[in-house]
C-alpha cells in the first residue's frame, strides 16, 4: 500500500512540472508586424497564438502569411499554462523551418 501512495504522489507533482523549453513548427496563418502578433498551425491543425514584447528583438517584418516557421520560448513554461496569447521575450525565437 506505501508503494501506491508514492505512485499517486508522483503522479500529482508531475502535473506540475515545469518545461525548459517549448518549439511550435507550422505555418503562419496570420500576421502583424506592426503590432508583434502572429498565429502558427501545427501539423495538428492546433492554432498558437503569439504576441512580440517591443524588447523581444523579434522582426517579424521578414515574415509572411504561409511561411513555414519554428517558434522557441526559451524559458521554463508551467506544462499546464493556457494563455490567449504566448508573450514572446528576450531569448524568444521565430525562426524559418524547413519543410
Amino acid at each position: 500500500m506505501p508503494l501506491l501512495a508514492v505512485v499517486f504522489a508522483l503522479g500529482l507533482s508531475l502535473g506540475t512540472a515545469v518545461a525548459e523549453e517549448r518549439t511550435v513548427v507550422g505555418t503562419i496563418v496570420r500576421l502583424d508586424p506592426a503590432v508583434g502578433a502572429l498565429v502558427v498551425r501545427d501539423a495538428a491543425g492546433a492554432s498558437w497564438s503569439y504576441k512580440v514584447a517591443a524588447d523581444a528583438g523579434i522582426d517579424l517584418s521578414a515574415f509572411r502569411p504561409g511561411d513555414r516557421v519554428k517558434v522557441t520560448i526559451g524559458r521554463a513554461t508551467p506544462l499546464n499554462m493556457i494563455t490567449a496569447a504566448d508573450l514572446l521575450r528576450k531569448g524568444d525565437r521565430v525562426e524559418v523551418a524547413p519543410y
